[in-house]
């Protein structure tokens, strides 16, 4: 049906000689660049839809615009060779592409059309037929390293809209009801024909706004619309172990559903804090632990910081720079209840800047016994350089004889 209509519409602009209107860039609706991927394309969709669906913009006819371009956008983004041709050809590139006309569309279709993307989510806009479930809600939450490892309850506060208590949803002034709109008998839809009576189109009653009522005293509250904001606080457990980017759903925190349907979810997104000096790879911690070239060379039990205080950590004989050593079991605990990661630290060998007489005194015993080649024992500037020029000076003659 919706691609018998695209079809009309493009042989009605040509035959009339008209040029097509001029369309927005699809990134730039969706907010994505050219280079996104397949599931950035798709999130970026989801996140635009819900915010421009006309449940949450009641009323507002430029959101209704701009919920049907995302749509439109998407269709031809998520398909290889729509996206193709758009991104070497432009808009010119789609005609005869079978995009679908979003225009007259209604929004129980497009989401239809997505399921997919919008499953768990409730319906889309139009005239719906009995309860339907509301749309779900986001929100994000800032932790800690140290309370991914331990778990957190954590308060949030968000604001979403809930039926109104004065007219207990149904827009109506207390005392009155809702009528049956008589311009499109109830169905929220009517049928107008275009170019001349070329072909027809079904689009939203423009009396009711595809409700298929009327309200004719709206309730002074909400306006009638059935719903006012409301201020909510609540605690969410976040679980040990969950990891950056991951959601924990609190059922029925969502927006309230149409003629009484249940609400829908609140998504509250984790966002994990970078820590001092841990690095996280999936359960496992890393740390750069500096340790002397003494305690490399012959082993020692060094102190290891965690998430949680202070332990020892064994460093083995013979230890080089870039070594893991593995204190296992300190990680952070799976999730999903499996085993618990380690810390791993990276032995990182300090040498000193600066030596005491002692010191010094050994070291160079110990480079005497490996007969290593090092540098004299120090010297002045000026000495130094006597010396170079002096020794340089008899291996030149020496060399002449």
């Amino acid at each position: 049906m919706a691609r018998g209509r695209m079809k009309a519409r493009a042989f009605s602009f040509a035959s009339a000689g008209l040029n097509m209107p001029t369309k927005r860039d699809y990134y730039e609706i969706l907010q994505v660049s050219r280079s996104a991927s397949a599931d950035e394309i798709k999130s970026a969709y989801r996140k635009a839809a819900i915010a421009h669906h006309p449940d949450r913009n009641p009323g507002n006819a430029e959101a209704e615009i701009r919920f049907k371009e995302c749509a439109e956008a998407y269709e031809v983004l998520s398909d290889p060779e729509k996206r193709a041709r758009y991104d070497q050809y432009g808009h010119d590139g789609l005609q005869g592409a079978a995009v679908h006309d979003y225009s007259h569309m209604q929004y129980t279709d497009i989401f239809s059309m997505f399921n997919d993307i919008f499953s768990g989510m409730g319906g889309g806009g139009g005239r719906r037929e009995g309860p339907s479930r509301g749309y779900d809600l986001e929100t994000q939450v800032s932790i800690t390293l140290k309370e991914v490892q331990s778990g957190v309850e954590k308060e949030i506060e968000f604001t979403r809209h809930d039926h109104c208590k004065t007219c207990d949803g149904s827009g109506a002034k207390p005392g009155t009801k809702k009528k049956i709109c008589t311009t499109c008998g109830g169905r929220g839809q009517v049928m107008q024909r275009g170019f001349g009576g070329i072909f027809s189109m079904v689009t939203d009653c423009p009396k009711c706004s595809a409700t298929g009522a009327i309200i004719d005293k709206p309730c002074p509250d909400c306006r009638g619309s059935g719903r006012t904001l409301l201020n909510r606080k609540i605690s969410v457990k976040i679980p040990a172990g969950i990891h950056d980017g991951q959601a924990v759903r609190v059922r029925g925190e969502g927006e309230p559903g149409e003629e009484g349907g249940p609400h829908g979810d609140l998504h509250v997104y984790v966002r994990v804090a970078e820590h001092s000096f841990f690095h996280r790879d999936k359960n496992h911690l890393y740390l750069d632990l500096p340790v002397s070239m003494v305690q490399a060379a012959l082993g020692a039990d060094v102190e290891l910081p965690t998430l949680t205080g202070k332990t020892t950590l064994h460093i083995p004989p013979g230890s080089q720079p870039g070594d893991m050593v593995r204190a296992k079991g300190l990680g952070l605990p799976d999730v999903h209840g499996g085993r618990t990661g380690d810390i791993v630290a990276r032995v990182m060998v300090e040498i000193p800047r600066k030596l005491g007489k002692m010191q010094e005194q050994l070291l160079r015993q110990y480079a005497q016994i490996e007969e290593e080649n090092v540098l004299p024992a120090r010297k002045n500037f000026f000495e130094k350089m006597r010396d170079y020029v002096v020794g340089d000076h008899a291996a030149s003659s020496e060399a002449k004889s």
